[in-house]
């Protein structure tokens, strides 16, 4: 992968998904500064005029839940760029708070439709045309919650967990051929992602019937907080680990983000399981 472009060089192309706010957005600017030529990605039509207006002028259409959306997308992005794609980051997703059995298998395969098949779809849609250039980088947005299982956040956890198997696989898959699977594990980081999963939890949860009610005003109370919880991090953060991971020659498997990725990383290689557990549980509500 080159480093940041001078002018009269080739500028590297970067597709990004979920950037109608947030940590995508933000993304989106901070690699626009160095030389990147970036196609953001939203999937609603004010949104993608919204980044348009702002200076993102390869903005495009695209719904990961939606195979012709992506296909459209990334066709329409090779025609620009007589078929450059250097990067793709894969950065849409949304966290489906609820226990387990509280979860329906439509909320399960929303969840999934987004975080895990949708990266899948973009990520098959990109690789002939890295291939054929003999290389890229795949950059998953991941999270703490893709090695550490929190309660009343199931869902997401496995949406995680199975991209992390995905990601780790494809890594294996792609050696060889100049292709890099990498992926960006985020902890606490400024978003709408509380909010998005406030409307998530009241579309499928009905906690008066579920024997988790009582936990159930935590998880509400936290989702409709104001302000930060502890050791949240501004979206440059991630920003920075997504700059290293697309311009190092040799790319890190995995950058953590956030100071509770760190620790909890650092406490799931020193402890047992049962230990773990009791400390999740203390921290996890």
């Amino acid at each position: 992968m080159p480093e940041t472009p001078q002018r009269g060089e080739t500028i590297p192309v970067i597709l990004i998904t979920g950037c109608s706010s947030g940590i995508g957005r933000h993304c989106a600017f901070a690699l626009q500064t160095r030389g990147w030529r970036i196609f953001a990605t939203a999937r609603r039509a004010g949104d993608v005029e919204a980044l348009r207006a702002d200076g993102l002028t390869d903005a495009l259409l695209l719904d990961v839940d939606c195979d012709d959306s992506i296909q459209h997308a990334v066709d329409t992005m090779l025609a620009r760029t007589r078929g450059r794609i250097d990067a793709v980051f894969n950065n849409a997703g949304f966290g489906q708070p609820g226990a387990l059995e509280d979860l329906p298998r439509a909320a399960l395969r929303e969840q999934f439709e987004t975080n895990v098949l949708g990266a899948h779809a973009v990520t098959r849609r990109v690789l002939p045309a890295m291939r054929a250039q003999g290389h890229g980088r795949i950059i998953q947005h991941s999270s703490v919650l893709g090695f550490i299982g929190l309660p009343w956040r199931g869902a997401y956890n496995a949406s995680k967990y199975a991209l992390e198997g995905l990601t780790d696989t494809l890594r294996q898959e792609l050696h060889g051929t100049g292709i890099e699977a990498v992926l960006i594990q985020t902890g606490p980081v400024t978003s709408r992602f509380r909010a998005n999963g406030r409307s998530k939890f009241e579309r499928w949860i009905d906690a008066t019937a579920s024997p988790h009610r009582q936990a159930y005003a935590a998880v509400t109370e936290r989702l409709s907080r104001a302000g930060d919880p502890p050791f949240t991090k501004d979206a440059d953060a991630v920003a920075r680990r997504l700059i290293a991971a697309l311009e190092s020659t040799r790319p890190k498997p995995r950058y953590h983000v956030t100071l509770p990725t760190h620790v909890f990383k650092g406490l799931k290689r020193a402890l047992g399981t049962r230990t773990l557990d009791r400390i999740v549980r203390r921290t996890g509500g």
